[in-house]
């Protein structure tokens, strides 16, 4: 399914698709106590893969379901619309420790994609965009063992994938364009790669663009974006191409002199481009570390979405995968205010892979984070305990249990503690 045309959830596909642990447009479900960020405590019912209705605590019923399952307390949990993963690497994911070369192995790869997805949706990302390398020694194995694994995820968490040829200019580029053709036809969604290692970037980006036009597909690219003249260029090429053209991690922003960066944000604004960033470190597209400049790219009216990019592999051995790490980390390291940071990492992430807007409102998709705290910037400081729910039905529980020794100050102030007894 196309990161441009997400699945509608009452769709016969939806309905007629079991995912591993059951069908994917359950009964209606009632969570019941939930904190919203507007300090409201509500009860949410969801249904047919949607928010049915929202009330205030106690006043609804989980009319018409059955008796077991249908409601979970989120008493003491905050409720948020769920993240997405814009910018991960499923192919070489979980391969820091394999000792030696990453191996390309279909089964292998297939085996880490699928562990990867499930590692990020218990941190709450109900939708992955993986960026998979075709061509050179893997050829399409890789790219044929991610479709597997977002087959077999089907109903549990929605998993695209992003062909990324090395070259796409001169006598080798013919072979990469070919392979970037025929892996559109087995079911890629999205054209990407990494100009900055052509010997041709700006021709490398004229073929993806025609191509992408050519199929009404989106383009990712990796790039340093350091270069203020080739960024104007791929400006200029990318303005009015739908459903549009994402950049990332463009970590060479940041080191540009003010007014050229400025100038290059403007222009990415007006050409509608996309800017992904990566606070939680590099990855394999690009050699340079270091993150976008995220207050001045929105200042001048540029999406900015956040992403994971490598999870434990050679580019990040320590590599989480976790949205919240990345929106804390544009909070408590970039200037971002809470709101702002979690947005990148929500409604700019889902927007970038083509995905409705969620809000926690009747008639929005029932996709969302019950994360334990009462404030979001509590949340995005001790995101422990999570419950995550995918088209209305509970997908994934992280539960965490903190406990102390007794202790006669803690009493005497008042301080509250988390307990085995008060964990969902």
């Amino acid at each position: 399914m196309p990161d441009s045309q997400p699945q509608p959830p009452h769709s016969s596909s939806s309905s007629s698709s079991p995912g591993p642990s059951g069908p994917s447009d359950p009964a209606a479900l009632l969570l019941c106590g939930a904190r919203l960020t507007d300090g409201r405590t509500v009860d949410v019912r969801l249904g047919g893969g949607r928010i049915e209705a929202v009330g205030t605590a106690g006043s609804l019923t989980a009319s018409g379901t059955h008796a077991c399952g249908a409601r979970v307390d989120l008493t003491g949990y905050l409720l948020l619309p769920a993240p997405a993963e814009p910018h991960a690497h499923g192919d070489t994911a979980l391969s820091a420790d394999a000792g030696g070369p990453v191996s390309y192995d279909p089964q292998d790869v297939q085996r880490r994609a699928t562990e990867a997805a499930l590692l990020q949706l218990g941190h709450g990302a109900t939708a992955v965009r993986a960026h998979v390398r075709v061509g050179d020694v893997q050829g399409l194995g890789a790219l044929s063992a991610v479709l597997r694994a977002r087959r077999s995820l089907r109903g549990l968490t929605e998993l695209t994938a992003v062909a990324m040829p090395r070259l796409l200019t001169g006598v080798a580029g013919a072979d990469g364009l070919a392979m970037l053709r025929d892996a559109l036809k087995m079911g890629a969604s999205v054209v990407g790669g990494c100009p900055d290692l052509d010997p041709d970037p700006t021709g490398y980006v004229e073929a993806l663009l025609e191509l992408a036009s050519e199929h009404g597909c989106p383009v990712d690219l990796h790039t340093d974006a350091d270069d203020p003249a080739r960024l104007s260029r791929l400006a200029a090429m990318a303005g009015g191409l739908r459903p549009g053209v994402t950049l990332g991690p463009c970590g060479g922003l940041g080191r540009l002199p003010a007014d050229a960066a400025s100038r290059t944000a403007d222009q990415l604004a007006a050409a509608g481009v996309t800017v992904v960033c990566l606070p939680q470190g590099g990855c394999g597209g690009v050699e340079r570390r270091g993150s976008a400049p995220v207050r001045l790219l929105r200042a001048a009216g540029v999406r900015v979405a956040a992403g994971s990019g490598s999870l434990r592999d050679v580019s990040n051995p320590v590599g989480r995968g976790d949205p919240l790490e990345a929106a804390y980390l544009l909070a408590s390291r970039y200037g971002v205010g809470p709101e702002d940071a979690y947005d990148t990492v929500s409604s700019a992430a889902r927007t970038v892979l083509g995905l409705p807007e969620i809000r926690v409102e009747a008639g929005f998709p029932a996709d969302l984070l019950a994360v334990r705290g009462d404030r979001l910037s509590g949340a995005l400081s001790l995101a422990y305990s999570r419950i995550v729910v995918h088209r209305g039905r509970v997908v994934a529980r992280t539960s965490a249990v903190r406990e102390y020794c007794n202790s006669a100050a803690a009493v005497e102030l008042g301080l509250p503690r988390q307990g085995r007894g008060e964990v969902s």
